[in-house]
């Protein structure tokens, strides 16, 4: 399973103009709300903010990857978008945030949800491939360089 997999077009929106984390973590909430894997939003809300109070999911380095396994999601759910200004977000780094993947995997999938949370932090951690992101015009552009950077991975 690659990020390009899980990841489409419709699940990616740039540029957002948000000031808080806590408005963050509802928009990526909102992106995903059709999502075919959602079976219950408001579960996957709590579960997603729960994790969120046990520890902030700002992993550093200009990223945020609010997260949860939750049977709320019958198959893996990614988003992705990027914020026009930088915002806290309590990360570990104590750098703001201006890159937000949202991923929602089934419990039984804790292995693929470890993994999943892994390549998206080896990818976007990368200066060059975040720079890209951050700076993408298009979705496009965000699906072309999932593709192109994860070519030469295996698959989860």
């Amino acid at each position: 399973m690659k990020i390009e997999d899980l990841l489409s077009e419709q699940f990616i929106v740039l540029q957002l103009e948000l000031t808080t984390k806590s408005q963050v973590i509802e928009e990526m909430l909102s992106i995903v709300a059709e999502h075919p894997g959602v079976k219950d939003h408001d579960k996957l809300r709590q579960d997603v903010l729960k994790r969120e109070k046990e520890m902030s999911t700002g992993i550093g380095k200009q990223i945020a990857l609010p997260h949860a396994k939750t049977d709320a999601v019958s198959s893996p759910v990614l988003a992705l978008a990027t914020l026009k200004n930088e915002i806290n977000f309590e990360s570990i780094d104590n750098e703001p945030v201006q890159l937000i993947f949202l991923l929602a995997t089934p419990e039984e999938m804790l292995a693929e949800h470890l993994k999943l949370l892994s390549r998206i932090t080896r990818l976007a951690g990368q200066e060059e491939i975040r720079e890209r992101l951050v700076h993408a015009e298009s979705t496009k552009d965000v699906m072309e360089l999932f593709e192109e950077e994860e070519k030469d991975f295996p698959q989860i």
